[in-house]
């Protein structure tokens, strides 16, 4: 798994740079809506029935990166403008939903 050396918010992307040298490019209203966390993408509750969840794909326009903690060696967690700050994005995602360039 590849680390994350820095990032920086630059218009209304965030950009990574990992420590093999590569970098990708996130827009923020897309980060958003693409939050790994149980309000937007959802959970399932003990009997496994789904719960939550109903933001995915949501149009989040106008919704910007204000901040970013570190979580351990292994995500990040983004607070955005409306408030939204539970998701934790693995680096693993990151990549993955890294916007094609």
């Amino acid at each position: 798994m590849a680390a994350i050396q820095d990032i920086q918010l630059i218009g209304e992307e965030v950009a990574v740079r990992w420590d093999d040298g590569s970098e990708t490019y996130h827009r923020m209203d897309r980060l958003r809506s693409l939050s790994p966390s149980a309000e937007t993408a959802g959970e399932r509750d003990l009997f496994g029935k789904d719960i939550g969840g109903n933001q995915r794909g949501r149009d989040f326009s106008g919704v910007t990166v204000t901040a970013w903690n570190r979580v351990g060696s292994y995500a990040i967690q983004f607070r955005f403008s409306d408030g939204h700050n539970t998701g934790l994005y693995t680096f693993d995602y990151l990549r993955e939903i890294a916007d094609p360039t």
